[in-house]
This record gives structure tokens, sequence and C-alpha cells, in this order.
């Protein structure tokens, strides 16, 4: 997990909350319920499961899981550093290493700091 991350969801208390982002909010035009994980959920979604397995060496990490059970979970990629883009990974897209990023990886919002604007207060 990038310490970026890292400090980020300790300093605003985000771990195991979910956040809501409607429609007109998510850039892929889905809208999501992200529960944020824990450093031991990230580290098990990155190694156990996919997508996450298949898409580390890719520079994806898990951080959060879907609160309304599409199976689709978050990431963010540590080449666009602090700051960078949350994206929504389709589960039944990537089931193993040879997936289409074009279609297996949305966009959700330009930077993941903007979920603080969706937290839960």
């Amino acid at each position: 997990m990038p310490p970026y991350w890292k400090t980020f969801v300790e300093q605003h208390h985000l771990v195991g909350r979910e956040i809501s982002l409607p429609v007109e909010v998510d850039l892929s035009g889905v809208g999501a319920e992200i529960e944020i994980l824990s450093e031991a959920n990230i580290l098990n979604e990155q190694t156990e499961a996919y997508p996450g397995i298949a898409v580390a060496p890719a520079g994806f990490v898990p951080v959060g899981n879907c609160g309304i059970g599409t199976g689709d979970p978050y990431f963010i990629n540590v080449h666009d550093g602090e700051g960078g883009p949350l994206y929504r990974i389709y589960h039944d897209e990537v089931i193993n290493e040879q997936y289409d990023a074009n279609t297996a990886i949305a966009i959700v919002l330009k930077d993941y700091r903007h979920l603080l604007v969706h937290k839960p207060s």
C-alpha cells in the first residue's frame, strides 16, 4: 500500500466506512457504494483474489469493495501517485492475467481525494 494512501485513510478515518458516489459524480456513469479496505484486506485482495492478482503487476492496488454487491472492487494505481484517479475494475472482465484494460477498467474519480466530499459525517 502506498504511504500516501495509508496516510489519507488514517487521517480521515475512512477504513471500514462506506462512501456513496451518485451517478452524476462517478465518471463511469454507474454510481458507487465504496467500502474502504483495511491494510489486511488490501493485501488479501491483491494476493488472493481476482482481479487484484491480475492487475497488481500494472501497479493497481485495491482500496475498496463494492457496498451494493456487484463484486467490482476499487483501485488506485501507484504509477499515478498521490491524488491519482480512483478506478473500478470489473471483476467479470478480469478472471485471469489476460484481460482487456479498455473494457475492464473505468475511472470513477479523477482524484481519489474527492472521496472526502461524499464521506458520511
